[in-house]
Parts: C-alpha cells; sequence; structure tokens
C-alpha cells in the first residue's frame, strides 16, 4: 500500500468512527430511529461509499490518468491540513448537535434548532465537513476522476442540505427564518476568523 492508501484510511477510521460512534450511543440513549430512510440520505450514503472506494482504489497506484500539477508532498501537506478540517468540524458538528443528530430527515420527529458552537458560523457544517473531505482526497491524489465525482458529491450534499432546510422551516419557521438571515448555509469565513471590516 502506498502513503496515500494509508492517510485515506487513517482518515476515514477516525471519520467514519466517529459517525458510527454517535449514531450508537444516540440510538440506545433515545431508543427510537435516528436514521431517515428518504431518497436524498440513500443516495448521498450510497455515493459517499463509492467515492471512499474509488479513493482508496486510485491511491493504491491505479490512477493512471494522475494530474501533474502539484508536487506530492505540496499535495499531501495541503490535503492533510482539509482533512484535519474535515475531521475538527465534523467533531465539533456531532458534539455541538447533540440529541438533534439526524442521518437524513425523520418528518415525524421534532428536534431542537441548534445554533451554539460550530453552528454558529455554518448552518451544515457536517456536510461541509464532507465537501472538505471531497476535496482533500481529490487534491492528495490529483484525480480528474475524483474531481468529477466530487462535483457530482457537492449536488447530492445540496440536495439533502435543502430538503433539511424545508423540515427546520417546517419545525421552526420564525426561528429558522432568523437563523437563517444570521448564519451562511455552508460557512460564514468572516465570522469564523473573527473578521470585520473596518468601517
Amino acid at each position: 500500500m502506498t502513503s496515500d492508501t494509508w492517510i485515506i484510511m487513517l482518515h476515514q477510521m477516525l471519520f467514519q468512527g466517529m459517525f458510527f460512534a454517535k449514531n450508537v450511543v444516540l440510538r440506545r440513549r433515545l431508543n427510537q430511529p435516528i436514521r431517515g430512510f428518504n431518497l436524498e440520505a440513500n443516495l448521498s450514503i450510497a455515493f459517499f461509499a463509492i467515492f471512499i472506494g474509488v479513493a482508496l482504489w486510485l491511491s493504491l497506484g491505479l490512477n493512471t490518468h494522475r494530474a501533474t500539477g502539484l508536487a506530492g508532498g505540496v499535495a499531501q501537506s495541503f490535503s492533510a491540513l482539509l482533512m484535519l478540517a474535515s475531521l475538527g468540524i465534523g467533531a465539533a458538528s456531532l458534539n455541538d448537535l447533540g440529541d438533534s443528530w439526524r442521518v437524513g430527515v425523520i418528518e415525524e420527529q421534532q428536534t431542537e434548532l441548534i445554533e451554539r458552537g460550530v453552528y454558529r458560523f455554518s448552518r451544515h457544517p457536517y456536510f461541509l465537513a464532507y465537501l472538505l473531505l471531497f476535496a482533500a482526497y481529490t487534491i492528495l491524489l490529483q484525480s480528474f476522476l475524483l474531481l468529477v465525482l466530487s462535483v457530482i458529491g457537492f449536488g447530492l450534499v445540496h440536495g439533502m442540505i435543502l430538503r433539511e432546510e424545508r423540515y427546520l422551516a417546517d419545525k421552526h419557521p420564525a426561528d429558522y427564518e432568523r437563523y437563517r438571515q444570521r448564519v451562511s448555509r455552508y460557512l460564514n469565513l468572516r465570522k469564523a476568523i473573527g473578521w470585520t471590516p473596518r468601517s
């Protein structure tokens, strides 16, 4: 196996490990379903598995159409930063959501609208963590195929986000509208880094 393979495998062990641990703990504590069986969630879960599988396959040196835009060390360093960011944002998302965490939308359940922690800077930070994952693996392997898959992945993630936003607007109409106007869908970078323009 290559160093790229080990990097991806380690990242996946941590990223998916957090995901599964949260699901198991929350499912036992709430004693009710936490996974929504809707088209967006099912398609996205299947796509994530395909994307990770393709990335691992390419990392084994089977990528015959690898781009050469970045030197190997530069690509590894930049992708490592993105992977660390995805882990940090993912962990913060899982923690800050508390008992409101769900995999996909479950229409019949009422969950709390979370506005604290990382949700002050992004309305959908866990999805942002996945987008960073797509970018990290694409840069690490410098693969045109992963770039194409990342664009498809963004479309699927965006579809899940829109479904979730409709649910939140229905369950928390006034509060969610105020939250939506205050916090960006993906990332309010100025707020995240504490930068305010001079007047």
